[in-house]
């Protein structure tokens, strides 16, 4: 052990150092040649609009960022007719939950959410050195009930991934609403809604009701509601995401914020990328209906495939996930194994282009035609 580890905060103990990996050249480019439908990626990119504001604002990087987001909150505030002192603008909705984390948190304090959700909760409440609880799932879904009974006098916050990441699963609003007079006075409930444009496109698709999150902010309902600009709007080499909650609870969230955190570049791109509705209407659209091929392709191959409400697919291949991914990558696909998550048998697969969904799937069936890893054998010679 170094004398370093002796110097750790717990936290830092808890958590663990990071390995980092050093590649080669040619693992670097082999790498830049995947087809990478590991990581929820706009397949798109982002709006031209933003390319084009993104251009301008180069020629004053030379200046700091404004450290408030001023044009950008006061737009995003517009947006959703809430006071520009509701909105809170970071690097990324993952800034968010760490800045949540250490204005909520404490050591003997802790956080509840499901089993199987999006993983930074873990990283981010360990960090503010509490506990994070995860209740149970019930069919890919949360259990709303198992989440409540796992609040107790030490929770201060509830974390509801919807639609959830990684499962592509949602909670309608109806089922929100009877879940949040239920909660403790003591918890913030965090409606954590990164892939917010493609579930409302497949509620309505659907005939249901997705959010009403901000009718709950301005009921004074105790939640914060979380968005991103990193999924539909395909800014996520930028880092830039926003919170609307309580003024006050978004003000002691800001003190906690680092100095000059979103760059003037990301700004500019994010308000750009707000009037261009065309580009949304085209991205979560194309999603919609490569969900639908690619999930009758996977179920053909005799995967199983959760319905979903997102831009990718959370897919059971019958065995070793993480085989199946390797060999995946071989054929120069990337997707996500879950073991990680509790589900050593599921993959989830960004939804693409058309041309890369089909490259994945000629990728899956040579899989199946090889002689198959015996970790997913019966799923690849289902009927």
């Amino acid at each position: 052990m170094s004398r370093i580890f002796d110097l750790l905060s717990n936290p830092a103990r808890d958590l663990g150092a990071m390995s980092i990996p050093s590649e080669t050249h040619a693992a670097q480019e082999r790498s830049s040649q995947l087809i990478k439908l590991d990581s929820n990626e706009n397949p798109f990119g982002p709006s031209v609009h933003a390319i084009d504001a993104m251009r301008s604002a180069l020629a004053q990087v030379s200046s700091y960022p404004d450290d408030d987001c001023s044009g950008l909150r006061l737009k995003l505030a517009g947006h959703h007719g809430v006071p520009p002192e509701q909105v809170l603008v970071a690097a990324g909705s993952t800034a968010l939950l760490s800045l949540l984390c250490q204005t909520l948190l404490a050591p003997g304090l802790n956080a509840v959410t499901s089993e199987r959700s999006f993983v930074v909760y873990s990283m981010a409440v360990r960090a503010a050195g509490a506990r994070l609880i995860e209740a149970p799932m019930r069919n890919d879904s949360f259990d709303l009930e198992a989440i409540l009974a796992a609040v107790d006098s030490q929770t201060r916050i509830i974390f509801l991934a919807n639609p959830n990441n990684p499962t592509g699963t949602m909670l309608e609003a109806a089922v929100v609403e009877r879940f949040l007079p239920q909660v403790p006075g003591h918890v913030v409930v965090v409606l954590d809604e990164a892939y917010y444009e493609f579930a409302l496109h497949f509620a309505a698709l659907r005939g249901a009701t997705y959010s009403k999150s901000l009718d709950y902010l301005s009921q004074g309902a105790s939640v914060v509601v979380l968005r991103t600009f990193s999924k539909a709007y395909g800014l996520a080499g930028l880092r830039v995401g926003y919170g609307l909650g309580a003024a006050d609870l978004m003000g002691y969230c800001a003190r906690m914020r680092n100095t000059f955190s979103v760059s003037s570049v990301a700004q500019a791109a994010a308000l750009a990328a707000l009037d261009d509705h065309v580009h949304i209407q085209r991205v979560v659209e194309n999603n919609a209906i490569q969900s639908r091929d690619l999930t009758r392709a996977l179920e053909t191959l005799g995967y199983r495939v959760v319905p979903t409400s997102a831009n990718f697919l959370f897919c059971d291949v019958g065995g070793d996930a993480s085989a199946f991914a390797k060999r995946l990558h071989d054929e120069g696909v990337a997707v996500r194994p879950l073991e990680a998550w509790g589900a050593p048998h599921y993959i989830r697969v960004t939804i693409g282009t058309p041309e890369q969904n089909q490259a994945f799937l000629s990728a899956a069936r040579q899989l199946g035609s090889d002689n198959p890893t015996p970790g997913f054998e019966s799923s690849s010679s289902a009927p």
